[in-house]
């Protein structure tokens, strides 16, 4: 088989080839580009006689697979699906895996710490301190006490359940499906909304969660509540979240993720919004999960070549 990863997955070339060596042992050619596009005339370049690629959050859409037409398994080093045309992998019997559970520990980490950030106002901090000003005006809150809120109880949520117990927090949780997680509510979402100090997302996007909030969903939060979102930038219809903050609906949030991937065009409207906290995307990206991603990634190359396929999405 042509193996083509079309990125390097933030592993260097050694690490690179050493988690290969067994694909490559048993005949199949092995190769990856060092460098990230989102070029699709390039990415077909690269992946044209592939068949077999690996791809993180790069959109390939239905042009993609038009031009590569001896793939038979997509290897996503990435969570969430939405970016690839699902139906078209499956009118071409493409099978396509995630790398489901790499970062849930590093996502799970960065909604807590910007919980924090916000109630400690840690960036206006650091800038006050870099012009020569002092704490005068800055008064935080701890998040010890207060009423987290996940929307999404799946691993992410459930250890972002873990680590505000730690903190000392109150946890609620909203959840399509019953799940009994020890220590954590479930109740309806208006009673989040309305009971929460700190809502968290953690949902996939799919037709039934995009916009999943919404106006009328800020206005059942309290007005000294915050939003937190590191699931999918969609989930959160980001104009309102604008109006919200801008007219005091909510007191603050913040977000990693974005309609579409940073960098974000000149003049996005949540650049205006006051007292919001924006991240270029970082809640999967630490060494530790890129190892484990790679791990994830060549076991369900092997695994589909052996007629065993993991984490497969269709």
């Amino acid at each position: 088989m042509n193996i083509v990863f079309l990125e390097s997955l933030g592993v260097c070339e050694n690490q690179f080839d050493e988690a290969v060596a067994g694909l490559r042992l048993q005949g199949h050619r092995v190769s990856y580009f060092p460098d990230r596009t989102e070029d699709e005339e390039e990415l077909i370049a690269r992946a044209r006689k592939a068949e077999i690629v690996v791809v993180s959050n790069i959109p390939l859409q239905k042009g993609f697979f038009k031009e590569c037409p001896k793939l038979k398994m997509l290897s996503v080093a990435f969570t969430g699906v939405d970016h690839v045309d699902l139906d078209e992998c499956r009118r071409r019997r493409i099978v396509v895996c995630n790398a489901a559970g790499y970062s849930t520990q590093a996502v799970a980490e960065l909604a807590i710490g910007m919980m924090i950030a916000v109630y400690r106002k840690i960036v206006g901090g650091d800038s006050i301190i870099r012009i020569l000003g002092s704490r005068q005006g800055f008064l935080g809150s701890e998040l010890g006490g207060k009423t987290v809120g996940i929307i999404g109880l799946g691993a992410i949520g459930q250890r972002v359940a873990r680590l505000a117990e730690a903190f000392g927090c109150k946890v609620l949780a909203y959840n399509r499906s019953w799940k009994e997680v020890p220590g954590v509510t479930l109740v309806d979402k208006a009673e989040l909304l309305s009971q929460s100090d700190i809502v968290t997302v953690h949902l996939p996007l799919n037709e039934n969660t995009r916009d999943f909030m919404k106006m009328e969903d800020f206005l059942q939060m309290s007005p000294h509540a915050i939003l937190i979102n590191t699931s999918r930038g969609p989930i959160v219809n980001s104009h309102d979240l604008f109006e919200a903050l801008r007219k005091g609906i909510i007191a603050g949030a913040a977000m990693d993720v974005y309609e579409q991937e940073p960098p974000l065009p000149a003049g996005y409207e949540l650049f205006n919004a006051p007292n919001l906290l924006m991240l270029p995307h970082l809640g999967y990206a630490t060494r530790e999960a890129f190892r484990v991603r790679f791990g994830i990634v060549v076991k369900n190359i092997e695994m589909w070549l052996a007629g065993t396929p993991q984490n497969r999405c269709i």
